[in-house]
């Protein structure tokens, strides 16, 4: 049985892999079960019975990418809550938060979901609960919690929290749509831009010094 399951279990991360590059290359109506089954190398059958359909397929692959890249840095945003240096513990969660939303893997995803938003609209739904809104969400919990231990003061951290994501990727993350994660991270000073973006967010949320 142990090894039936862990077949079983191999031929889905296979199915999700294979649709995975497939809709990110096609997009999703450009992409079809009988493409998804060649490419993983099993039977339609055996794709219908692990994801039901193309959509279904489509939500799981959106869902586990997200699950692996947004959890361990919603982690990481919640551990900031106990810092003792807030400047320096902040700039350097910023500049990875930068680097990771211009990964190209996170640029197609994003695009694969804005292309497809009017067509399947409960795809578009999935990615923003699972990514931008938990992100703003652990963010604000965070600096409510800064903000209660006297290191920031931020008596709205739900709009704190939109602050700062908009300084620290806004416009980068709009630029990558178009060009590519690659070339923009290329083509900017991740340091200069966060420390640009954090001066601007600490001279709104420093504690009042009186």
């Amino acid at each position: 049985m142990t090894e039936v399951l862990g077949r079983s279990a191999r031929k889905r991360l296979t199915i999700l892999s294979a649709g995975r590059d497939l809709f990110l290359s096609n997009g999703y109506q450009g992409t079809s079960v009988d493409q998804i089954a060649a490419s993983a190398e099993v039977s339609k059958q055996t794709v219908y019975k692990h994801f039901g359909d193309k959509h279904e397929l489509l939500l799981s692959i959106v869902n586990e990418a997200l699950d692996g890249t947004v959890t361990p840095f919603l982690e990481r945003i919640a551990a900031l809550a106990e810092t003792t240096d807030v400047q320096s513990d902040l700039t350097a969660l910023a500049a990875d938060y930068l680097r990771a939303v211009l990964q190209e893997p996170v640029v197609q995803l994003r695009r694969l979901v804005v292309g497809e938003a009017n067509r399947v609209p409960e795809l578009a739904q999935l990615y923003y609960n699972q990514a931008p809104a938990r992100t703003l969400a652990a963010l604000a919990d965070c600096f409510a919690a800064l903000h209660g231990r006297g290191l920031l003061h931020i008596p709205e951290p739900a709009v704190a929290a939109e602050h700062f994501a908009f300084l620290i990727v806004g416009r980068s993350i709009d630029q990558a749509l178009f060009y590519g994660g690659p070339q923009v991270l290329a083509g900017i000073d991740v340091e200069h831009d966060v420390r640009a973006g954090m001066r601007g967010f600490l001279a709104a949320y420093a504690p009042d010094k009186g």
